[in-house]
């Protein structure tokens, strides 16, 4: 039986989505969802919504465990095969107006505080600290675990499990899954979205989209640059 801890699932919504994806996934039908958070009131709605998942979806095979603050963090980690981040760290205020207000002060306006520049630094320092923790308690009861990191700065905090830590990491967005296809979209070429294949580079939020091609292999960036060019002469950008 494999056991999966996320961290911050007070993120109800998120934790919903990833863990009822996971349920359907013949291989975890009865794994063990260590459901962790320092906010008592996210985890239990978190914990309620899932435990109700399981039940309506998953025949309640699985095993849902709730562990609250830094006293419970280890058993909520103790054994886990996977470890999936998702935290905030101070919450609403720091990441949605700090982070902004303070760059803009001096001059600098950001359109989010969550890839890199000075808003994604504060975020990345704010992290790290916390998931410095993360990894000394993984390194000690969980050894062998992968860490699943959805947390942002995305590259800086990756970056950090990997080059500072002994943890197994892997950073995860879907920013790069939806990026041709929303192109695609605003240009009116729905039809071209199913099948295509791309080739992108770069890190999250700061992806280059280097091939695009239709199911049957055809380049779709003449076309592309051709609407491109009709629309931004229209003055029409959204």
């Amino acid at each position: 039986m494999y056991k999966i801890t996320f961290m911050g699932a007070g993120s109800t919504i998120f934790a919903k989505n990833v863990i009822g994806d996971t349920m359907c996934c013949e291989p975890f039908h009865d794994a063990e969802f260590a459901l962790y958070d320092i906010d008592s009131d996210r985890l239990e709605e978190s914990y309620i919504m899932i435990d109700a998942l399981n039940r309506s979806i998953n025949g309640g095979k699985a095993k849902i465990t709730k562990h609250l603050g830094i006293p419970e963090r280890k058993n909520a980690l103790a054994g886990a095969d996977f470890v999936v981040n998702a935290i905030q760290v101070g919450g609403y205020e720091p990441c949605t107006v700090i982070d902004f207000e303070i760059p803009k002060k001096y001059g600098i306006r950001q359109t989010i505080g969550d890839t890199l520049g000075i808003g994604g630094i504060f975020r990345a320092l704010r992290t790290i600290a916390v998931m410095r923790g993360f990894a000394e308690d993984i390194e000690e009861v969980c050894p062998d675990a992968w860490f699943l990191n959805y947390t942002n700065p995305m590259a800086m905090l990756s970056g950090y499990m990997q080059r500072y830590t002994n943890v197994k990491t892997v950073g995860l967005c879907h920013s790069v899954q939806t990026c041709s296809a929303g192109l695609l979209d605003s240009l009116g070429m729905k039809d071209k979205i199913e099948g295509r294949r791309d080739l992108i580079a770069g890190i999250n939020h700061m992806a280059w989209l280097l091939k695009l091609t239709d199911r049957d292999g055809n380049d779709l960036y003449p076309e592309i640059r051709r609407r491109a060019k009709e629309k931004n002469a229209a003055g029409k950008h959204h």
